[in-house]
């Protein structure tokens, strides 16, 4: 092996609180990056994985250890370590151009005004923007801003380009045009690149080695894998091979053992009342009247739903036309890229937005309005910051359960609080809470409302691969128990799998409809080591990046 260009010998950082205590967040790191080479670095949520990308751009100081250049210790922030962070950090009143511009006019004053601006448009071309020079961040995609703070980093020419989960808060269509997009710089440019990502797949397409942190506190390097699947890697084709799902399986099993001393699907010390609900919604007389037994075949069904809305170029129908029976306790997964009308349906379904067309029955009765017998789950917590996770979930059992009393009431909100592994945090406020924590109250809140259907807006989409992980388990474990209807909007395939009986998949917008359902035939209960060993699930898998992949560039398809 050639000498390394970078090199972390017992790197360690420590932080105080306002307490007084001590968190030690980095427990001596080791890692050697030869020059072009590229690794990625997958971690916990809290494993200090930015404070290592920190430490290593000298934006932070170790308080022990070396990290060297060549050779050389590191002092401070210097243009031959370029960072791009998760946050894309433009100036909003600034264009493309002129943003990618202040860095290099900082970091390369000796060249003359001819030179820098061929710079800037050079890497801005290089991204794939040449066409939006003159843009700025507001006229942008989110992924289009990333690009752009990716050629910023560029621009500075460093020697060592670092990543900190730069694509983790876009959609999955976006993420892969952009993980495309830093293949090719990876290729053209010659970079060594240092990629901290929570995405497992992410790590495998795009880099040379996999290096994985052990849980916080004191994190150190674990285990690093060498990724011997041949480039250029297409998401298709290495699905169907046989060493990326050795290799896949190998690390995420070596991340469940690491999570699992810390797992946190939680058992209750608490009994649930047998406490019925409030119906907040009663069907009408007649039927209360004919005693009609409950209803368990078509017990949710979409009728030839449409969703118009109005623009200044005329009415847009962003879904058309979508069917959709469901029998009661089924888990439907609904899967497809970004603009294709997936939250939209599922905010028809629980009475949150106007349908323009046809319309959705919920157990024999048509939905209209809002109410606790739809419980939704967005992708924000959206909890009250000033109440404890006892009070968030409170709020809701208070009015479904008022007939009940205030000790039964209670039991029904620890015990969901138990099962989703806050028995320890139940008096702690939301505003202290981590993401993942918020996440998990706005879990037990649901349950606990007893509803009869259950709309899940992908629910983990702000969290890490790991905590979503953790959240999954918590899922599918509770859900276990209820087996209530539910609908789960998400971007993740192998969520999508996991999670549900059925996975629907949606045409691109503008008129999205369902493009194919597959039946996920899948023994329950499911745990996700058994899963990746299951021969079927490689098959679901590809079926379904499949047909991504076919409406990438399909009707209605956007650029990152």
């Amino acid at each position: 092996m050639s000498d390394p260009i970078l090199t972390l010998k017992g790197v360690t950082k420590s932080y105080t609180g306002k307490t007084g205590g001590v968190t030690q967040v980095l427990g001596g790191v080791d890692l050697h990056v030869t020059e072009g080479e590229f690794i990625a670095i997958l971690g916990f949520s809290g494993a200090g994985k930015t404070t290592l990308i920190n430490t290593i751009a000298g934006l932070i100081e170790a308080d022990s250890g070396d990290i060297l250049l060549r050779g050389q210790p590191i002092s401070g922030t210097s243009k031959d370590r370029g960072v791009v962070f998760q946050s894309y950090s433009l100036f909003p009143w600034l264009t493309v151009e002129q943003n990618v511009a202040l860095a290099v006019d900082a970091v390369h004053q000796g060249r003359s005004a001819a030179d820098r601006a061929a710079l800037v448009r050079q890497k801005v071309e290089l991204v794939g923007l040449g066409h939006a020079m003159d843009r700025k961040p507001a006229q942008l995609s989110g992924g289009m801003r990333q690009r752009v703070a990716v050629a910023r980093a560029l621009a500075m020419e460093p020697e060592i380009l670092l990543l900190d989960e730069p694509l983790s808060a876009l959609d999955a269509l976006t993420r892969a045009k952009l993980q495309d997009e830093i293949e090719r710089i990876r290729k053209e440019e010659g970079r060594t690149i240092v990629l901290v990502t929570n995405d497992v797949d992410e790590a495998l397409l795009l880099a040379d080695r996999v290096a994985v942190l052990t849980p916080a506190p004191a994190t150190r390097i674990g285990r690093i894998w060498p990724v011997a699947v041949p480039r250029p890697r297409d998401r298709e084709a290495v699905n169907d091979d046989a060493a990326f799902q050795s290799l896949r399986r190998e690390i995420v099993s070596y991340l469940g053992q690491l999570n699992a001393e810390s797992g946190t699907v939680g058992e209750s010390a608490v009994t649930l009342p047998n406490v019925t609900p409030l119906d907040l919604a009663p069907p009408p007389q007649a039927y209360r009247d004919a005693a009609q037994s409950a209803v368990e075949k078509r017990y949710l069904e979409f009728y030839k739903l449409d969703k118009v809305y109005p623009t200044p170029k005329g009415p847009l129908k962003v879904v058309d036309n979508f069917d959709l029976i469901m029998n009661r306790g089924e888990f439907v997964s609904l899967i497809g890229h970004s603009g294709c009308g997936k939250s939209t349906v599922l905010t028809m379904a629980a009475g949150l937005n106007e349908i323009s067309g046809g319309g959705i029955v919920l157990e024999n009765r048509e939905i209209s309005v809002a109410g606790p017998d739809k419980a939704v789950v967005f992708q924000s917590p959206s909890l009250m910051p000033w109440l404890t996770a006892r009070q968030n979930v409170a709020l809701g059992v208070e009015r479904v359960y008022p007939h009940a009393s205030r000790a039964e009431r209670r039991d029904i909100v620890d015990y969901y609080l138990d099962r989703v592994g806050l028995r320890d945090a139940k008096d702690k406020m939301a505003a202290e809470m981590s993401n993942g924590m918020r996440q998990r109250v706005g879990i037990a809140r649901a349950f606990a409302l007893s509803p009869r259907l259950l709309l899940l807006d992908e629910p983990f989409g702000m969290l890490d691969s790991l905590t979503r992980w953790d959240l999954q388990d918590v899922l599918v474990d509770t859900w276990n128990r209820t087996k209530v209807t539910a609908i789960m909007v998400t971007h993740d395939m192998d969520e999508a799998i996991l999670l549900a009986d059925r996975v629907v998949m949606m045409t691109n917008g503008p008129n999205a409809t369902i493009g194919k359902v597959l039946e996920v035939d899948l023994p329950r209960p499911r745990n996700r080591k058994e899963l990746l060993d299951h021969p079927k699930f490689y098959q679901y898998r590809q079926e379904v990046l499949h047909f991504l992949a076919e409406y990438d560039h399909g009707p209605g398809a956007k650029a990152a």
